[in-house]
């Protein structure tokens, strides 16, 4: 079993051993863990066969969004991703829909509950914890309803601190630290009612929300005001093997290392150069597996500098003006091969490279979770959207726009409110903004007396380090958030160390000149390893632009404040202490290209559904005959008809018809199902299953 036994942020749980079988094997998990990650646990990435082309199935989005990880549970279809692991569980491969019983019973029905609430706050996230506290505070009803099995979000995936201000998101606090915060606030709120494992599946013209309740009961819910807080799905991309088992999305791998604990890869490759991509690879080499390099399509990264810094640092090599050309293996991912993008998108003959991995994750955007939003306004009901829902950003926006949303919600309310709602949105906005490029900074001329370094330069919203000095001698220009800070030097610095500990890029070093001016010692951020370095141990010093050398250790401590971040101190030479800017513990080895993978594809072989297995090339086809609506495409060629209900194809789709010069306003969108999750046809009767069932 590949489980994580120690990590350098998370808490290892003491977990119950449970036994379960797949396709008649006695395996082993542990209580609490959802289906996918107990196969995971045991190695088992293929979950199933696809019933068109017999292809292996296995994770994608572990996010309950698309179906791609479907099994048997218990004679049940469920998605493994979602469904909860128990003692005894009969677990077999998904090779489609097993056989209906030969004669019907008569099952007991009964009336389905209608619960009024005042507030309905659809999202246990970051920005639906957020609204649910500014409303709880305010005395309003809510239930709050998310699908997971506890509060969150995206936040129990991330053990990185974040950024923007600690009086309004908590900067400088891991993503993890923060959901907790949140999650038991909302939860000692009187007027707050929380529903975990329950599943919201639709919104109807009558103005109910329909619920399935703690993944068994199914209610309706009569709610005055309703706040969507969603989040948001991966993006796919098309390519040749995209749907191999070991290519999923970055969330569904931290998922699967963050959240519960599996050593997932051996070796991943990604593709994605924004910030979900950059953290990936952070959490990857935390949790000991080796990141073989990165790709990213644009000239440059999209994500934040001092992310990129961090795996740069880390020996990871990032490929910019690259794209993944295809994924290779047979029934499971092997390879993955790499090309240099031309100014005109194409692949420059020659540049190709064959990398072996075992994983590749995707990390090219997310899409808004927003169609129960847009339903709830078809049918005229009072709603209001926060998070990613409302806009893709980072989680600490999402947390301020549940803020906002919520204070607008108490206005709608007619209850008054201090706070100046067109300020908060300009705050918000200029959180959203993408970053801008980077500046190059000064080097610092003083070498005596001891001061903090920053290394960040890039003018992102961050600034948790002028909070935490107790002489309040770090400052931004004109106080602004997203200025870039610097040393006031206005009295003796005292070497606290604490704007080294909280700085969330690790982009902070200290440097002390006060025993020796030509050989000062550096403080640096540590967070490999929960294990204090010993005195005396050789560590690799490294720059923005490689190993700068080995050196001895001549002091390690933990903050009480900060206990995950390490601070390790070095004596180094003067000529390079200024440009150092953090340690690893192991020199950098590369991975070389292997014997490039030679394999001729066509469209005809990258798969655009992944639910019904429709090419691109297929798709292509119909458009070239003149196809401009969704509807027609979808009953030609069964795309968007499968179990996820075009939540993965739609945008690629869309994609397509751009690529063959069709402008959006010419195309027919899809008609939305009604109901936006699968479920057993029984549940709207009132019809009890076992649990996890849905």
């Amino acid at each position: 079993m590949e489980n994580i036994t120690k990590h350098p942020i998370l808490e290892i749980p003491d977990k119950k051993k449970i036994d379960f079988k797949f396709d008649g094997k006695l395996l082993y998990g542990f209580e609490g863990m959802v289906i996918s990650s107990a196969l995971f646990l045991n190695k088992i990435k293929i979950f199933g066969h696809h019933v068109k082309d017999h292809s292996p199935q296995g994770l994608f989005c572990a996010n309950g969004q698309c179906s791609q990880c479907n099994v048997i549970a218990d004679g049940v279809p469920v998605k493994a991703c979602m469904t909860p692991l128990t003692k005894g569980m009969t677990i077999e491969s998904c090779n489609g829909l097993p056989e209906l019983p030969s004669e019907d019973s008569r099952v007991e029905v009964r009336d389905i509950e209608i619960i009024n609430t005042d507030v309905l706050v659809i999202g246990g996230g970051p920005a639906g914890l957020s609204a649910t506290k500014i409303l709880g505070e305010n005395n309003i009803e809510v239930i709050l309803v998310d699908d997971k099995s506890r509060l969150g979000g995206k936040l129990v995936l991330q053990t990185h601190k974040f950024f923007g201000s600690q009086e309004d998101v908590y900067a400088g606090t891991r993503g993890i630290d923060i959901g907790n915060i949140l999650g038991d606030i909302v939860s000692n709120l009187d007027s707050v009612k929380i529903w975990v494992n329950s599943i919201v599946l639709a919104i109807f013209s009558d103005e109910l929300v329909g619920i399935i309740k703690d993944m068994d009961e199914y209610v309706l819910i009569k709610p005055k005001y309703l706040l969507i807080a969603t989040g948001a799905r991966e993006k796919m991309l098309v390519f040749p093997g995209n749907t191999l088992p070991g290519v999923y999305g970055a969330g569904a791998f931290q998922t699967l290392v963050n959240r519960d604990l599996i050593k997932a890869a051996e070796n991943v490759f990604i593709v994605g150069g924004g910030n979900v991509g950059l953290i990936a690879g952070y959490h990857a080499i935390q949790a000991g597996i080796k990141v073989v390099g990165l790709v990213e399509a644009l000239p440059k990264c999209g994500g934040y500098k001092v992310h990129e810094d961090k795996l740069k640092r880390l020996g990871v090599p990032i490929y910019t003006n690259h794209t993944v050309i295809s994924a290779n293996g047979q029934d499971k991912l092997e390879s993955v091969t790499i090309g240099k993008l031309t100014d005109s998108w194409d692949i420059e003959p020659g540049s190709e490279k064959t990398f072996a991995c075992d994983t590749l994750l995707i990390a090219v955007g997310l899409d808004p979770v927003d169609e129960f939003y847009y339903k709830a306004q078809q049918f005229n009901m009072k709603v209001w959207i926060a998070g990613d829902a409302q806009e893709i950003a980072e989680a600490s926006a999402a947390i301020f726009t549940g803020k906002i949303e919520a204070l607008k919600i108490l206005k709608e309310m007619g209850i008054s409110i201090a706070e100046n709602l067109e300020e908060l949105e300009d705050f918000a906005n200029l959180m959203k903004a993408k970053p801008p490029d980077p500046i190059q900074t000064e080097v610092v001329d003083k070498e005596e007396g001891i001061f903090p370094l920053f290394h960040c330069n890039q003018e992102i919203p961050c600034n948790p380090c002028t909070s935490v000095c107790p002489q309040q001698q770090i400052k931004t220009v004109d106080d602004l958030i997203t200025q870039l800070p610097y040393f006031t030097d206005d009295q003796d610095c005292i070497g606290c160390g604490k704007c080294v500990a909280v700085c969330p890029g690790l982009a902070i070093t200290l440097v002390d000149y006060r025993k020796d001016n030509k050989s000062p010692i550096v403080t640096f951020p540590l967070e490999l390893t929960s294990e204090k370095i010993e005195v005396g141990r050789k560590v690799m010093v490294v720059g923005n632009d490689g190993e700068l050398g080995e050196f001895e250790v001549t002091r390690a401590r933990f903050l009480k404040e900060f206990p995950k971040t390490q601070l390790v101190s070095v004596r180094l030479p003067s000529e390079i202490a200024k440009f150092a800017v953090g340690i690893k513990l192991i020199k950098s080895i590369y991975t070389e290209p292997m014997d490039l993978y030679q394999q001729s594809y066509t469209d005809d072989d990258i798969i655009v559904c992944r639910c019904e297995r429709v090419s691109v090339g297929e798709v292509r086809k119909w458009i070239r005959y003149g196809v401009r609506d969704f509807n027609e495409l979808k009953a030609l060629t069964k795309a968007g008809m499968g179990a996820c209900g075009g939540k993965t194809c739609t945008s690629l789709i869309n994609r397509i018809f751009r690529e063959e010069g069709i402008k959006q306003e010419n195309i027919t969108s899809g008609t939305k199902r009604p109901l936006f999750v699968e479920v057993p046809m029984g549940a709207f009767a009132g019809i009890k299953s076992k649990k996890g069932s849905k």
